[in-house]
């Protein structure tokens, strides 16, 4: 298994081109170990973090303000106003716009959303998608065809979709993805593979999507992040989290 140190950092081209990290993590609504949470998201040295399972209830906002503070991060976009998907980036990020959108409501399944922003690194401009898409197959391969449309919608250059998208990459739903987008794992694999459950994982159920003409330098479950320990990744949440390091071209 790849060092983190095989990712590239973070960095501006000369051309103009960026180096973008992009980490992908469910946090199971902060009900785990909030320190060891931090401590993860922090060591990965994300641009941008594209949350699932965000606080959406009581008070949601100073726990995802909360959050950001400790990771060294600030809010983006999302939370309870996309029942869920969160967007967290660094300093090193311009934003342009965001929208929070939320999607049909299937009686007696969860509400589903996702956190949508356009931001700018360096000369590079990029649009941002998190989303957790249904338990129930059909509403999930429907929902999937939602992010194509919201994606070409941001009306960036080049675009980022990530999350939970709670099937492996033989489901319709991910295929219909991946068909249209980059899976990044599969384009340049690095670290580990599955997500699912840090006790055992087993299957790959979160992934980062990425549009053409975005280099991916690297995809996965990072190994070996500094101060952090396998017991930390155990008990800050039920996912692994999924870092990937992308090139995008400068912004035309």
């Amino acid at each position: 298994m790849a060092p983190l140190t095989a990712l590239p950092d973070s960095r501006t081209e000369p051309d103009g081109s960026a180096v973008v990290r992009v980490l992908s993590y469910n946090i199971r609504s902060m009900r785990d170990d909030e320190e060891a949470l931090a401590r993860v998201i922090r060591a990965c040295a994300p641009d941008v973090v594209l949350v699932q399972e965000a606080p959406r209830f009581f008070r949601w906002r100073t726990h995802a303000a909360r959050l950001a503070a400790k990771s060294e991060l600030v809010m983006l976009a999302g939370g309870a106003p996309a029942s869920g998907p969160l967007l967290l980036c660094s300093l090193r990020v311009t934003v342009e716009r965001t929208e929070d959108v939320l999607l049909p409501l299937t009686p007696g399944l969860h509400r589903r959303g996702f956190a949508t922003a356009v931001v700018r690194v360096g000369a590079a401009r990029l649009g941002l998608l998190s989303c957790h898409l249904s338990l129930r197959a059909d509403e999930r391969y429907a929902q999937a065809g939602m992010l194509l449309d919201r994606l070409a919608a941001l009306d960036a250059p080049y675009a980022v979709a990530a999350g939970d998208i709670n099937e492996r990459p033989g489901g319709h739903a991910f295929r219909r993805l991946a068909a249209e987008l980059q899976d990044c794992w599969a384009a340049r694999p690095w670290g580990g593979e599955c997500t699912s459950t840090p006790d055992d994982p087993r299957q790959r159920i979160d992934a980062v999507f990425a549009t053409r003409g975005i280099e991916v330098l690297g995809c996965g479950v990072p190994a070996g992040l500094p101060g952090v320990t396998d017991t930390d990744l155990r008990a800050a949440t039920d996912h692994l989290p999924v870092l990937a390091a992308l090139r995008l071209p400068p912004a035309p």
